[in-house]
Formats: C-alpha cells, structure tokens, sequence
C-alpha cells in the first residue's frame, strides 16, 4: 500500500427513484442504515472518508462525517460527485495522490477494496482503477487520481460529459474482478425488492 492511506468518499447524490425517492444510504438492512455498514467497510481502508450528497447535510448528521456537496450545478451525475471528492482531497489531504469514490448503497464492499485497486494501478501502469464483479463493470466505484481534477471540472463543464465511463476512456485503467460467491461484493440496493434480497445476504455475511 501507498504511505498514505487514500481518503474516500461515499457519493449519496442519486435520486433514488426506484425506491421512490428520498435517501437510499438511509434505507435500513439487518437494523442499520446502508450507509453505516458501507462506512464499516471503508474506514478501515481509508485515510479519511467523507460522504458527497447535495440539500440539507443535517440528515447526515448522526453519522460524523464530512458532507460535500457537487459544486457543478443542475445535478450532472456521479461524476460531479467524483469531482467534489476530488476537490476535498485536495484540500484535506494533500500528500494522498488518490481517492477512493464508492456508492452510499453498497453496503457488502470487499475489505480489500483499496489494496487491490490499488496495486492495480501500480502493476499496470494506469491512472484509475475500477472495481468489477460478474463480468460487470462498476464505475463508480474506483480509484481516482486527484491531479486529473481539472480534466473532470472541465470534461463536465465545458465538454457536457456525463457518463462516467466515457470519461475513464480518456485515460489508462485498470479493472479488478472480484468474485460473486457467495454474494457479490458490490450488490446495490435499488429497489425494495434488493433490500430485502440485502436483509437475506446480511444475515449471514461474515
């Protein structure tokens, strides 16, 4: 690993319409907010973690940590979310090259998320690392280089990019595959029906 622990961020933007809106980080699985198991799983990973979602912070508070909002308007995406990540990396920890990005209803990430992501980057030579299980790619979840903040600000801004993997496709990357048995890592919760298949996996995760 790096001498310094990468900081991460939780992004919590989405819209959540498939569960009818509202906050889906705060949906509960085996008596506990999604987010505080995700939060469980990354803090020991992490130099520092912070949580990216936008309106009223207070909702949040319960859980102590920092709430960045996206400071590109009109709601763009994950990638404005990365970008705030981004930003509070910089500011808060300036010897970290990189950030973690990871979503607020993840809430089985693997406890070797940042080594393997990581060591990724480092092996083949890439600027990010993206996380993918089942021959799927998820890419929200990666390892960031902070210096490629601008680039971001300005592939949003300026060039309207809102898909995060035609963003990733300017740059070298790397995938880490992580298997799905017995459960996949990255399982989402986005509908009812996927927080009571979190319930069953939970109750017997280790």
């Amino acid at each position: 690993m790096a001498d310094v622990l990468p900081p991460a961020a939780i992004l919590a933007g989405g819209l959540a319409r498939r569960m009818g809106g509202g906050d889906k980080p705060l949906r509960a699985i085996a008596g506990r907010p999604l987010l505080a198991h995700v939060i469980e799983r990354l803090q020991p990973q992490c130099g520092a973690l912070a949580l990216n979602a936008n309106g009223d912070s207070a909702r949040f508070e319960s859980f102590g940590l920092p709430v960045i909002a996206d400071d590109v308007q009109g709601f763009p995406g994950p990638l404005a979310g990365v970008l705030a990540a981004m930003d509070w990396a910089a500011e808060q920890q300036p010897r970290a090259a990189c950030v973690l990005t990871a979503p607020g209803d993840c809430p089985f990430l693997p406890r070797d998320l940042v080594a393997r992501l990581h060591q990724a980057r480092l092996d083949e030579h890439a600027e990010i690392a993206v996380a993918a299980s089942g021959g799927h790619l998820h890419p929200v979840i990666a390892l960031w280089p902070v210096a490629i903040r601008d680039a971001l600000r300005a592939a949003l801004i300026e060039d309207d990019i809102r898909k995060v993997e035609r963003f990733t496709a300017r740059y070298p990357r790397a995938v880490v595959e992580w298997p799905v048995t017995p459960f996949d890592p990255f399982f989402n919760a986005n509908t009812p029906e996927d927080i009571a298949e979190a319930e069953r996996i939970a109750t017997g995760d280790q």
